[in-house]
């Protein structure tokens, strides 16, 4: 078996209801890099009106998020679905003077941290993602996304 046999596998859907900049390949790409398990995965780019219902109904805050992670538990392979609202992101980046591409790539590493587990409910929780997230990005050639600009 070659090492690449050893690689966490990816089955991934991407659904656009409004158009963002990265390709469907790009996505892949960041996704797996944070993997360290088999994912089947659905991606779904939305506007800000879905993204804030999403939001709203899921985790009771009324306004539309970066990003969101749902996951199935009990799954093989593991699965879930991504929601990133593309509205919101392009503005985060622009406010925080980031690549746009570097930030939907950050965002995606994140999610998919979340979807195998990883949190950031206490500050020990957020140190090891963050941690986890920085190494990948600079992994990718792209900026610790942690550090100001």
């Amino acid at each position: 078996m070659s090492p690449s046999d050893n690689k966490p596998k990816l089955s991934l859907t991407v659904q656009y209801v409004i158009p963002a900049p990265p390709t469907r390949q790009q996505w892949r790409r960041w996704f797996k890099a944070a993997l360290q398990q088999d994912v089947s995965m659905t991606l779904r780019i939305v506007d800000e009106e879905e993204g804030l219902e999403l939001n709203k109904t899921y985790r009771g805050r009324d306004y539309a998020t970066n990003v969101l992670t749902f996951v199935y538990e009990d799954t093989d392979p593991l699965s879930g679905d991504i929601v990133i609202c593309a509205p919101v992101v392009e503005r985060e980046a622009a406010e925080q003077n980031k690549d746009l591409l570097a930030h939907y790539a950050h965002l995606a590493l994140h999610a998919a941290l979340h979807l195998q587990g990883y949190d950031h409910e206490t500050d020990e929780e957020a140190t090891e993602m963050e941690a986890r997230e920085s190494a990948l990005m600079l992994k990718m050639r792209y900026a610790d996304p942690y550090l100001e600009t």
